[in-house]
């Protein structure tokens, strides 16, 4: 196996592939007379493709072990992903370029928690991974009709550790 060693997230390492999603540096102004303070635009939601629309489910996911086995990657060519967390925990996110239509070297990152992130259109990433407990999730994706699913398994596995 080819080892993968995870890393913080950060925005400027993240950038490449979509946006974190937490307050820290965002733009921020009080809303509802004062007593709430609204962090704004912390990620661009995609949608595109026939009947493109907006959706916002809640998953509930098992933690994993590492090291884990990366075996698989995907993408979705219509529509942003984000994943945003409603418990403390940290996750696993991993994402890739393209290269030529086929992921390149994945890239491994550890969230802070309460950080969130948008996996941008079009984007190869590894599957929603928590970390240490069961999790919850508001995910933010796209809904309508086409394929907005594509998945690449590897040759040879990575093997996702920390450093």
């Amino acid at each position: 196996m080819i080892p993968l060693p995870i890393r913080p997230l950060s925005r400027s390492e993240f950038a490449p592939f979509g946006d974190v999603i937490e307050p820290d540096d965002a733009k921020s102004f009080p809303i509802n007379t004062g007593k709430c303070i609204r962090y704004h635009d912390l990620a661009k939601v995609e949608t595109s493709g026939p009947e493109a629309r907006t959706l916002v489910s809640l998953l509930k996911g098992e933690p994993y072990d590492i090291p884990l086995t990366l075996k698989m990657v995907e993408r979705h060519p219509l529509g942003s992903q984000a994943f945003i967390p409603l418990t403390g925990n940290p996750f696993l996110v991993v994402v890739a370029p393209d290269e030529g239509g086929k992921p390149g070297e994945p890239i491994a990152f550890e969230t802070a928690p309460g950080q969130g992130v948008n996996i941008a259109q079009n984007v190869w990433h590894g599957i929603l991974t928590p970390l240490r407990s069961t999790s919850e999730f508001v995910v933010i994706d796209r809904g309508g009709s086409g394929c907005n699913l594509e998945e690449h398994f590897f040759e040879k596995p990575y093997q996702v550790e920390y450093a």
